[in-house]
């Protein structure tokens, strides 16, 4: 679907009940339900986390998270350029990187701040409800192919992305002048078979939304490793300090009884309830299926379980498919529902194939990150 018509859908659809949205593009498949908009300019569009029905997003229906503008680039004129600690530093084209071994690899994108809206007391940041995370296959060239060509120096420590979005910052410390939007990541995460320069999206080159004609798909990690609009790859020495790197997108690390501030990286063990909504009413005394999706970052989903009297017992939820690393899967579990009327809490909780399950409470050291920590589903029993 064209931008403007994207756009032009979202304008009408952003006033229309998030029900009607949905119900309109179940009848109709050329109809997506609305994204949300978080945020006009610049655009912050969350994913109607109720519409989930498939493990793949469809490119109109996949989150967008933005801090600036969207660039205007000319792809014919574009390039990435390769430099810092390497032996042949490198200016690529696209059709230079398209002549390189093509990979796709499905992941799971999500934003560090996802679910924010329901923290207590409520924090600063865009008020991202579930739908802040979306699922993908991305084609692209591996990170690593790229940097085997550039030849990495043997003091390279990290990975520089760098993205053509820039700006000014002016909150507190205010940027000196615009900055463009920048990740590092190391260099034993960049060699991996995890992280790709990414050209198309579903089988289809990338909008400019979502980071055309280059971006960079960190698997595993938050949303904010995988730089958009990418044109320098700046492999250093020494650990990056940027803005984004330090003052944003950390979280407090005790270190012995010293807190520092540690950059975001792994994506936690979560999972979310798709439907019943929020105050749904539910039918007494009958079957309704519980669905929705859960992701482990790095590791796979190993266990689901939900919970239908707020939290008290649980039971095993059916996987739908093969879990994987860095793609979330779907589940589903049958719940018969009693005949007595009256309001239930539903939660739901995963666990990795690591061992680690989503904890009960929110830890505060997290600031307004990596919010992972069970949330409830109030619903409405009716006869």
């Amino acid at each position: 679907m064209h931008s403007f018509t994207r756009r032009s859908f979202l304008a009408q659809a952003s006033t229309l009940p998030l029900l009607f949205q949905i119900r309109a593009g179940a009848q109709d498949p050329a109809v997506f339900p609305g994204l949300i908009t978080r945020m006009a300019e610049p655009e912050n569009l969350e994913f109607p986390f109720s519409s989930l029905s498939t493990a793949i997003t469809p490119n109109e229906q996949f989150f967008v998270r933005s801090h600036f503008a969207v660039p205007k680039i000319d792809n014919e004129k574009w390039t990435l350029s390769v430099e810092g600690t390497v032996k042949k530093p490198l200016t690529l084209t696209l059709e230079n990187l398209k002549k390189l071994p093509k990979r796709s690899m499905k992941a799971t994108i999500e934003c560090a701040g996802n679910d924010r809206v329901f923290l207590t007391p409520t924090v600063a940041g865009l008020q991202w409800g579930h739908g802040a995370v979306s699922n993908a296959e991305w084609t692209g060239v591996s990170l690593s192919s790229v940097l085997e060509a550039a030849g990495l120096n043997d003091t390279a420590v990290e990975v520089i992305l760098e993205g053509a979005d820039k700006g000014q910052v002016n909150s507190d410390p205010k940027s000196p002048g615009p900055i463009s939007f920048a990740r590092s990541i190391p260099i034993a995460k960049a060699k991996s078979d995890d992280v790709i320069l990414a050209y198309q999206m579903n089988g289809v080159d990338l909008s400019a939304s979502h980071g055309a004609p280059l971006r960079a798909v960190v698997g595993g990690w938050y949303g904010m490793a995988s730089v958009k609009w990418l044109t320098r790859l700046n492999v250093v020495s020494k650990p990056f300090g940027g803005f984004w790197q330090t003052l944003e997108y950390s979280y407090w690390e005790q270190l012995g009884d010293v807190p520092t501030l540690a950059p975001l990286t792994q994506m936690q063990v979560k999972s979310a309830i798709a439907r019943p909504g929020r105050g749904e009413v539910i039918p007494a005394g009958k079957s309704f299926r519980i669905f929705g999706a859960a992701w482990a970052g790095e590791s796979a989903v190993a266990k689901v379980e939900v919970s239908t009297d707020g939290g008290k017992t649980w039971s095993v939820a059916k996987l739908l498919d093969k879990p994987e690393r860095l793609t979330w899967s779907l589940w589903e579990f049958t719940w018969n529902v009693p005949r007595q009327a009256g309001p239930a809490q539903l939660f739901v909780r995963a666990t990795d194939s690591s061992g680690h399950t989503q904890p009960t409470t929110r830890d505060p050291n997290r600031r307004s990150y990596m919010i992972n920590h069970l949330v409830p589903t109030d619903v409405v029993i009716r006869s």
